[in-house]
């Protein structure tokens, strides 16, 4: 029998503790199967670790991971279970180096602002760690995210019950953005006609030329854009929004994704705290520069920064900031029990996760007065807010989505070889002074040029023809296998829409398409063709780039099935090889505050179920294993079986949780196992495990409920103690027992 291998990424928060809890169990059941499961971290402290290797001890080293699964991603073998992670901000990478070096990890402190060349390349050293590092190396094909077909049967016959009335009598929710010097506005593409290498040059008034990036490899046929965000025109903006707000009495809030545009919108994110903000912060710019005070981590930054001072000038300068929300309107609350607003830190405010809650709350997000209230939306670049601003007007006239009667919206994205559409981090730079941005190929020619003046954000991005050619046939492939229409969200008036358009014309005619509906879409005219038939039941593909795909694969799982985290994510990768993600994380950090203090962990594995269903078809097509075969089929029936009977964790404390959860997936898989007779030993092996798993449920549910109901120690957020973390998580002696003998 041939070997075959799955490699299951050890992450971060919720998903990693439950990794403890089920990763034992599927290591016993495909005992004798010619599978073996390796763990791979790539959390964010493995990530750390990885890189900082130099300092360390040799038990405190581990290899590095992600560069290991993205070789490993280049190949035909590669089958990789790839479960949500932090995409690290400032703020949240600070706390892990925190928490590493208290645990004796001689990791340096990270330098926000370096005042040498050693500290420039203490932080070029950090920067592989922050914001998307792990999605780029691994997605090396397109995405293709769907709800498996039992999710979404099981979401209308038992739709979830977070979905709140739009009011009958009217709403002033709104998105807003800009309409002039954003990105879209600003945007310039072209198609490079062949290999080649270019540089990235500011020119100020006087001709002076500085160096922003050296050399930057391009390929035939790829394309490249450029795009400069306005900041005068951002911070007026913000200042104009802020006014409407007060005026009309909603909460104010922004949406932007720090996580992935790590450089361009924590940068946004600051300019409308300081504008927020700005009598009090203009009255002690001073002081707050000397004590490293940065806006772009949020309030929090400035809070903490504070208490470099005397307790008399830091209390002044808290009742400045105070006295601020006196004469401003409300802000929309992350947590109004901790005083936490929507400008506290850039990582709070993800758009993916955010904007859903609005649609499904009825436009509605919390006051300070933990009640819904009418909000404003922020969201400044017009290359999406318009779909966002379509679905909550669509809600407005005609009332809430109702997820038993709702179609659904699933997607194929352009990600492969690292596709952009949002300017790459290496590639986003702050101008320090009035002129352009340029580049420039080895020739001297100039490709691209952006005017810019001082503090504007400039950004470029790259996709490769070989990705957007298999993106195409992904597309294709999808609208024949289910009958759906595919949409291309594109706008032929946003520069870099308008090249792919021109692939995209040139690609479907490589394939049969005869008989299927395939269409080219603005996003807000694609959301409202969408919207139609979702209202009406019926299904739609939506085909887009790298944001929208992770924009539109939150927004309707959240609305359909309540949680995105319950959405199949399959990675054809282009080597052959397959990589499989397990929903959003974008909830696990509440999961973990709710485990310290409860004990209990609310965080829905369906994700990895489902996941691993196709991880194991794929082993099947590849080395015709029989006994993968009979364990893909059996975990599909038991994922049916624990939808079908409620065996999903609560959100409540003594209720059935993750790990009533793993239990119950546990019981029904080695049931369907035993029932089988496709493959006699492993028949004859589960009809014990089964028996004992029936015998003993009563009493193992006692005991994982016992667990619940006080605080739990983990030793650890960021990187959590072995043991301590797996004895929270497998809490029954009984289960434990049953599973360990195997």
């Amino acid at each position: 029998m041939k070997k075959a291998k799955i490699t299951w990424t050890d992450t971060d928060e919720a998903p990693a503790l439950a990794t403890k809890a089920f990763l034992p169990i599927l290591k016993a059941y495909i005992e004798g199967s010619g599978i073996e499961v390796e763990l791979a971290d790539i959390s964010l402290t493995g990530r750390i670790i990885a890189n900082f290797s130099d300092n360390l001890t040799g038990n405190q080293k581990i290899p590095d991971w992600l560069t290991i699964l993205g070789e490993l991603a280049l190949t035909p073998e590669a089958n990789i279970i790839k479960l949500p992670n932090i995409s690290a901000s400032i703020p949240q990478l600070q706390a892990a180096i925190k928490e590493l070096r208290e645990k004796g990890y001689d990791i340096p402190e990270y330098p926000e602002e370096p005042k040498n060349d050693a500290e420039k390349s203490l932080q070029a050293k950090f920067s592989v760690v922050l914001g998307s590092a792990v999605n780029p190396v691994l997605r090396q094909g397109n995405s293709d995210r769907r709800p498996a077909a039992s999710v979404k049967k099981f979401a209308q016959k038992h739709p979830h019950r977070m979905m709140k009335d739009w009011p009958k009598s009217g709403s002033k929710a709104r998105v807003v953005h800009m309409r002039e010097k954003d990105f879209y506005g600003s945007e310039k593409s072209a198609t490079t006609d062949r290999a080649n290498d270019v540089k990235i040059e500011f020119v100020d008034r006087e001709g002076k030329t500085t160096a922003l990036k050296e050399k930057l490899h391009l390929i035939e046929g790829e394309v490249i854009d450029t795009a400069v965000m306005n900041v005068a025109a951002l911070r007026k903006f913000y200042a104009e929004q802020i006014k409407e707000a007060k005026k009309d009495g909603v909460l104010l809030s922004l949406h932007l994704k720090a996580t992935m545009m790590k450089i361009s919108d924590p940068i946004m994110f600051g300019h409308c705290v300081s504008v927020y903000y700005k009598e009090a912060l203009d009255k002690h710019a001073d002081t707050l520069k000397k004590i490293g005070a940065n806006v772009n981590n949020g309030l929090a930054d400035v809070l903490e920064k504070l208490n470099k001072l005397p307790a008399d000038k830091k209390a002044e300068i808290e009742a400045d900031i105070e006295s601020v929300y006196k004469n401003q309107p409300d802000l929309a609350m992350v947590d109004s029990r901790y005083g936490i607003t929507n400008l506290h830190v850039p990582n709070n405010i993800i758009v993916d996760a955010s904007m859903p809650n609005v649609v499904r709350d009825g436009g509605k997000m919390w006051n300070k007065n933990d009640e819904l209230q009418d909000c404003i939306a922020m969201i400044p670049d017009r290359c999406y807010a318009t779909m966002y601003k379509e679905i909550l007007e669509n809600a407005k006239r005609l009332g809430q989505f109702d997820p038993s009667t709702m179609g659904n919206l699933s997607n194929v994205g352009l990600m492969a070889q690292k596709a952009e559409e949002y300017g790459s981090h290496d590639k986003t730079f702050e101008a320090s002074g009035e002129g352009s941005i340029r580049v420039v190929d080895n020739a001297g020619k100039v490709l691209l040029e952006q005017n810019v003046e001082k503090g504007d954000i400039f950004r470029m991005c790259q996709a490769k023809d070989v990705a957007i050619r298999d993106w195409v046939k992904l597309a294709v492939k999808r609208a024949r296998a289910s009958g759906s229409p595919a949409i291309f969200w594109l706008d032929e008036n946003r520069a870099h829409d308008a090249e792919i358009i021109k692939k995209v014309n040139q690609y479907l005619p490589e394939h049969d398409t005869s008989g299927l509906d395939i269409r080219i879409m603005k996003p807000q005219d694609a959301m409202k063709f969408t919207l139609e038939r979702i209202r009406r039941g019926e299904d739609t593909i939506s085909v887009t780039g790298n944001v929208l795909r992770d924009y539109l694969t939150d927004l309707f799982p959240i609305l359909e099935l309540g949680t995105s985290a319950r959405v199949l994510s399959i990675v054809p990768l282009l080597a052959g090889g397959g990589l499989f993600e397990t929903g959003a994380g974008g909830s696990a950090p509440k999961h973990v505050q709710q485990l310290l203090k409860e004990g209990h962990l609310r965080w829905d594995s369906l994700g990895e179920y489902c996941a691993l269903v196709p991880s194991l078809e794929l082993i099947v097509e590849n080395t015709n294993n029989d006994k993968a075969a009979v364990l893909a089929e059996t975990l599909d029936s038991a994922i049916a079986k624990y939808l079908e009977n409620g065996r999903l964790p609560s959100r409540n404390v003594n209720e059935i949780d993750n790990r009533g959860s793993t239990f119950y997936l546990t019981l029904y898989w080695a049931q369907a196992l035993a029932a089988q007779d496709k493959n006699t030993s492993m028949k004859e092996r589960f009809i014990p495990v089964a028996n004992a798993l029936e015998k003993n449920e009563t009493k193992i549910t006692e005991e994982l409920l016992a667990a619940q109901g006080k605080p739990v120690d983990i030793g650890g957020y960021y990187i959590p103690d072995e043991e301590l973390a797996a004895k929270v998580m497998r809490p029954s002696v009984t289960f434990n027992a049953i599973i360990d003998e195997m």
